[in-house]
């Protein structure tokens, strides 16, 4: 005579390996979290325009973060030839619910364009805003205006990054090029593609060496609030 059904032996054997699992899992510690999603929001210059995939600013920076120990993804959300005008109205279907900070890199085509750096900085105020209201902490990435449309152009448009990365209380790196140097402009073009716009995958390596410090410590904030 059986002593016990087959299946209630199964279930019982099963019963006793869930519990050893769990008690392993339980001296294992706290599960390890998911690695920050970092919004990378911007424009050519963020969708890595006229360079192969790999070679672009978002595969280079990610690579570059991994390399110095930060648990993280760098997530593409550059757009060519975008305004900030493009980016406020896209911005609140840009940060999906799984994006936990941002790095906020536009305004070179407002000012390719000339367009009226009043104008630019409420559109940047609109995308902070939303990050705000997501409780995201944001790394903002300034650009500096030529001097080509008058010095009182340069010194709005100049002026409003620092300017919302401290109302905000976000993070600010005062210039997307400045890994490049500050030398003589033809010994610069060595570092861009034919256009003198775009940089080619030896400027973007320059440019994510000076950032990356920067965006180390936008993770950092990050992986605090998530505590």
């Amino acid at each position: 005579m059986r002593l016990f059904h087959k299946g209630f032996l199964t279930y019982g054997l099963g019963r006793l390996v869930g519990k050893a699992l769990l008690g392993l899992l339980a001296l294992a510690g706290p599960a390890i979290a998911d690695p920050v999603r970092v919004l990378a929001f911007g424009d050519s210059l963020t969708q890595g325009y006229g360079l192969v995939a790999q070679e672009g600013f978002v595969p280079q920076l990610d690579a570059w973060v991994d390399e110095h120990g930060a648990e993280a993804t760098i997530v593409n959300a550059g757009v060519s030839g975008d305004t900030t005008a493009g980016g406020a109205a896209r911005i609140d279907w840009s940060l999906t619910p799984d994006i936990g900070a941002m790095i906020l890199t536009l305004g070179g085509n407002d000012m390719l364009r000339g367009l009226d750096p009043s104008a630019a900085r409420e559109n940047l105020d609109a995308i902070l805003q939303s990050a705000r209201a997501r409780d995201l902490p944001v790394l903002v990435v300034g650009m500096t205006a030529p001097g080509n449309f008058g010095p009182e152009y340069k010194q709005a448009f100049d002026a409003m990054y620092p300017d919302l990365a401290q109302a905000y209380g976000a993070l600010y790196f005062e210039d997307f090029f400045a890994g490049l140097g500050a030398g003589d402009p033809s010994e610069l073009q060595r570092y861009f593609q034919p256009d003198g716009i775009h940089p080619n995958a030896e400027g973007v390596g320059l440019i994510v060496d000076a950032l990356g410090p920067k965006v180390l410590e936008l993770i950092a904030r990050a992986n605090a609030q998530e505590r």
